[in-house]
């Protein structure tokens, strides 16, 4: 990839700060393998670079066609691939979600209790299109120590091995809501509903609805939900920080269960990706849903999407349960499929109107649609919270900017 920072109007000295703040802070102390970063403005790439190890078993650099798990950052796609959908009229989003899924219907609302002592009730209004793309459905993870989740472990909602799409959607439309849809936001299997609607709707399998509708358009040569035998000596291993704070493997390449297929592909977090491959994704975003004659989505749609939905243009300190998501909650509001800095004086950082995501591996990008900025960043280190990378990333980027 060619790299032109003055034609990005930003200066290629200053962007050297992340290659020495890297190469300091994260790389020599092993605090990660290895990681790769990609900031580009006005399309041309600004700064591209891979430093550490992918595989630091095998000596294996960080090269330009690694792929890495994005976890999340699978749910914007899966977002897009469901707003194409509302474009071509298929739904309205304050249409009810049992209009497609009828496993849903007749949920009820958790008020008190636990187990078989749970008192539930109706819902004050029914879960909608915009609520599953905006997590505020009254769906969970199944993580917390709530008794709504406890429900979930027992009833094994999850995403793993053997899951299908239709045994998915039964045993959580089967589960208590957490909360009065449209009232709190809590991150939740809700782009995972996301998905499923998108085969429901189309009728076409998630997976291919994807290639087909997204990633053979874009060129995302290198997307998909697993990895061929072919390229399985490009995939990244999977580490987590240990109480000792060492590196310790959690999913080795030669034996990741991403090597097959699986039966439930996630669209809240399944996908596996490249720098350049996601790097065509965002752009399209940056351009307004276009990009090399491929329209994905329309404009207005888009600018919808990265709007704040909160109720009462609310920031996420004021709506959201749980502690957990990827991204901190002070300044930021959220949309369908994207989260969004609502003001760099709240926020405590530059970047007023860009949205984002991140995953659980600790990968992240923003798109800055005031600047036509897209930075990326690809790391495979869990848990997702453990550094700041988007924080620091921020402080750098935004000071390399010119003009």
């Amino acid at each position: 990839m060619e790299v032109a920072a003055d034609r990005a109007g930003m200066s290629a000295d200053r962007l050297e700060w992340i290659t020495d703040h890297f190469k300091r802070m994260y790389i020599a102390p092993g605090k990660i393998a290895g990681c790769q970063i990609l900031v580009a403005r006005r399309g041309f790439p600004a700064y591209w670079r891979s430093f550490g190890e992918r595989d630091i078993a095998r000596n294996k650099p960080v090269s330009d066609d690694t792929l890495f798990r994005i976890y999340s950052m699978s749910k914007p796609v899966t977002s897009v691939a469901l707003m194409q959908l509302y474009e071509r009229g298929y739904f309205q989003l304050n249409d009810p979600v049992e209009r497609v899924l009828p496993e849903f219907k007749g949920q009820k609302v958790w008020l008190s209790g636990e187990g078989n002592d749970m008192v539930l009730a109706d819902p004050t209004s029914p879960m909608t299109f915009r609520n599953v793309l905006s997590h505020t459905g009254g769906l969970s993870y199944g993580w917390d120590p709530h008794p709504v989740d406890a429900a979930y472990r027992a009833a094994k909602v999850e995403r793993g091995p053997g899951m299908t799409v239709d045994t998915f959607l039964e045993r959580i439309g089967s589960m208590p809501l957490r909360y009065d849809p449209g009232s709190k936001w809590l991150y939740s299997m809700s782009t995972d509903v996301c998905g499923a609607i998108v085969e429901r709707l189309s009728g076409v399998p998630f997976d291919e609805y994807l290639a087909e509708n997204i990633f053979k358009p874009l060129g995302m040569k290198d997307t998909a939900f697993h990895v061929s035998s072919n390229d399985a000596g490009r995939l990244a291993a999977n580490y987590r920080r240990a109480p000792d704070k060492s590196l310790e493997l959690i999913d080795d390449p030669v034996a990741s269960t991403y090597l097959t297929k699986p039966t439930f592909p996630s669209g809240g977090g399944g996908l596996v990706s490249t720098t350049e491959d996601y790097f065509q994704f965002c752009d399209m975003l940056r351009r307004g849903g276009e990009l090399s004659g491929e329209r994905i989505i329309g404009p207005r749609t888009l600018s919808m999407m990265h709007m704040n939905h909160l109720p009462g243009g609310a920031d996420l300190t004021q709506f959201a349960l749980g502690s957990f998501s990827e991204t901190a909650y002070s300044g930021v509001g959220f949309g369908l499929g994207f989260a969004m800095t609502l003001g760099d004086v709240e926020a405590g950082g530059v970047g007023h109107g860009d949205y984002y995501w991140g995953g659980a591996a600790s990968t992240i990008f923003w798109i800055d649609p005031r600047e036509e900025l897209v930075v990326i960043f690809m790391t495979q280190l869990m848990p997702s919270g453990t550094f700041n990378f988007r924080g620091q990333l921020k402080n750098m980027v935004y000071a390399a900017i010119e003009n």
